[in-house]
């Protein structure tokens, strides 16, 4: 099913995250990932690339087989950067014979290579977008940045840059993850300043160790805010307590969203479905009252 038509129908969606094994280890290794989170009835799972696009074969193939075994909404990633857009458009029919409809049509990063000397097609994830849109057969999602992408000067200017993407063709947008609700409060209200109405899925991360945490806000830039730092100081030497920490302060992220009218959350995994569970299972409640079902 089309995720755009998942978010006309019923909300909020709840959906998972996971990253295919790396080059070296078989794909069959993250099918028993799959298992565990199936079992907690996400409304799709979306599937990464690798660095650089390293696994975008494999990404492929695992986004198939949701589908086929599951008959669950996958979403493949698709990055672009060091890509051709003959490359694009094989991939685009191989997703197409497997039964793959929804994309989440991202640039990537930058190769980090400076004697790079591969193909410079695309400039921005927009002009994937716009070669997606042309074959009128995919649902598609970009991202968004709360706090700006890194690479951009002013939220303001990569809000602009945001308006250029959806009015491209995106049906849904994921954010990059943040942990101070009211940063995303704010986004959503200049957002829709300008224009920007198509639904936004809450990117959420559980914290279990304090080097995971370093190295997300190296790459991504966002802010701790001082509870969470408090979080961290405290508990830094004592790895259960910060595990469990974590993913409380996740679970109260999760909470006060669903409470403002979110149009979904979408955990991050880190291919964890024991943590993943365990936020289920603490709103499993409150779920089943925003969605009218039953949850088990």
């Amino acid at each position: 099913m089309l995720i755009k038509d998942k978010l006309k129908n019923k909300k909020p969606l709840i959906s998972f995250e996971i990253f295919p094994p790396k080059k070296d280890y078989p794909v069959e290794t993250i099918y028993n990932t799959i298992d565990a989170l199936n079992d907690m009835k996400p409304d799709f799972i979306s599937v990464t690339y690798g660095a650089g696009g390293s696994t975008k074969d494999t990404t492929v193939e695992i986004a198939s087989f949701i589908k086929s075994k599951y008959n669950l909404s996958p979403l493949a990633h698709l990055t672009c950067l060091t890509s051709t857009k003959e490359e694009i458009e094989e991939i685009l029919e191989s997703l197409k014979a497997s039964g793959v409809k929804n994309i989440l049509a991202l640039r990537g990063d930058h190769p980090q290579e400076s004697t790079y000397k591969g193909p410079n097609h695309y400039k921005y994830a927009k002009d994937l977008i716009r070669q997606i849109r042309k074959r009128d057969e995919f649902c598609i999602g970009a991202a968004c940045y709360p706090e700006k992408h890194l690479e951009c000067k002013s939220l303001y200017k990569d809000l602009v840059h945001l308006k250029e993407k959806v009015d491209e063709g995106v049906d849904f947008l994921i954010t990059q993850l943040f942990f101070d609700n009211e940063i995303f409060y704010r986004f959503k209200e200049r957002a829709d300043k300008l224009n920007i109405n198509t639904p936004i899925l809450a990117g959420i991360l559980p914290v279990l160790n304090r080097n995971q945490i370093e190295k997300i806000t190296s790459l991504t830039g966002c802010t701790l805010p001082k509870k969470f730092i408090r979080i961290l100081e405290k508990y830094e030497h004592q790895p259960e307590a910060l595990k469990e920490a974590g993913i409380a302060y996740a679970i109260e992220q999760i909470i006060d969203l669903l409470s403002w009218g979110i149009d979904g959350i979408h955990v991050y995994t880190m291919n964890r479905p024991k943590t993943t569970r365990r936020i289920l299972e603490s709103i499993r409640t409150i779920r089943g009252v925003l969605t009218n079902e039953k949850v088990s």
